[in-house]
């Protein structure tokens, strides 16, 4: 089986390695993965960086590369509860299916299970159906498993990257030239914040609209002082601009203010009881999109106080949802035409 993207192959490698007590060559590796005996070279000179892999020379000069006994792990011991609460928390990785960190993942969950004897996994499967996750808005990474672990290995690395995006409303794909500074989950989806180079702007890329990725040999520095928690400390979600955040008031009607009050929303948000019942929120965020449709999902429950640009946007639009609703015509089921009295008939 041939390895094809740089952080799975360096993964085979070192697999490889601790599974060979003598060791494997250069030219082993490379038939294994697939590659050239260049690129095994360079791999090795990666992993060496920071994993105890040692070179040793045998007769008529045949090297040889195998991981040193410092190298292995310690035996992991879990307690019957730790291992359980383990198992059970697989269903809590499913979003990330697809991913090499599912695969890895799943091997880990069966090492548990096999260490279970037949009647405990038996309870475990009965125990594993009290709980259930939603699928709604669920995505398939299968497709993109090599997408998103280029995407790793240059964020990782700090390589430039091109990618071929396809953004919403879009009717072809343009390249884009990027600076990847890591991956985030929000939604049960995948995206990409990464600086682009041609608007000098940190943006975000969702994963299902990358149809391509090329990693450059060319190298980039990371800001220091960047924190993907930071980056999204004023933001709703993922929708980000630059600039000073705005501060954003939300009056929930009492129906609604439970439900808010049992959630963190935003990091920093601010909420208040207020004396009918009702709850005062206050959020600040660069981008109000996502906010404006969280809000329009209360419906009447839910009313912003300001900005008054906000208010302003939520007004057009639900004159607009108002015109779209009364002007829906009105629904007549199609009825299916009846055969023609001669049809099926042949001439005399």
């Amino acid at each position: 089986m041939r390895v094809e993207t740089a952080m799975l192959r360096q993964w085979s490698i070192l697999i490889t390695l601790s599974a060979r007590r003598l060791g494997a060559t250069v030219r082993e590796l490379a038939a294994d993965a697939g590659v050239t005996e260049k690129t095994i070279r360079r791999d090795l000179i990666h992993l060496r960086v920071g994993f105890p892999i040692e070179e040793e020379v045998g007769e008529f000069g045949r090297k040889t590369f195998r991981i040193t006994d410092s190298g292995k792990l310690p035996p992991l011991r879990f307690s019957l509860d730790e291992a359980v609460a383990l198992y059970l928390g697989r269903r809590l990785m499913e979003p990330l299916a697809g991913t090499p960190v599912w695969d890895a993942a799943q091997n880990a969950f069966r090492k548990i299970q096999a260490t279970l004897g037949p009647t405990a996994r038996e309870y475990l499967a009965r125990f594993g159906m009290l709980f259930h996750q939603t699928a709604v808005g669920r995505h398939d990474y299968g497709a993109r498993t090599e997408v998103i672990d280029d995407l790793q290995f240059a964020a990782t690395e700090l390589r430039v990257t091109r990618i071929l995006y396809r953004s919403e409303g879009a009717a072809e794909p343009v390249y884009r030239d990027l600076h990847p500074y890591g991956l985030i989950h929000h939604r049960a989806a995948l995206y990409l914040v990464a600086r682009d180079r041609d608007v000098e702007k940190v943006k975000h890329y969702k994963i299902d609209r990358i149809e391509d990725v090329e990693v450059g040999p060319a190298f980039f520095r990371r800001p220091p002082d960047f924190d993907l928690g930071d980056h999204l400390r004023s933001t709703f979600g993922v929708y980000h601009r630059d600039g000073a955040a705005v501060l954003v008031k939300v009056r929930f009607a009492p129906s609604a203010a439970r439900y808010v009050q049992e959630s963190e929303w935003q990091k920093g948000q601010q909420l208040s009881t207020q004396r009918d019942g009702g709850l005062l929120a206050e959020f600040r965020v660069s981008c109000t999109e996502e906010l404006k449709s969280w809000v329009l999902g209360f419906g009447k429950k839910a009313v912003v106080l300001e900005p008054e640009s906000l208010r302003a946007e939520i007004a057009e639009e639900l004159r607009e949802l108002t015109l779209a609703y009364s002007s829906v015509p009105e629904f007549r089921p199609a009825v299916a035409a009846e055969p023609h009295p001669h049809a099926g008939r042949r001439g005399r």
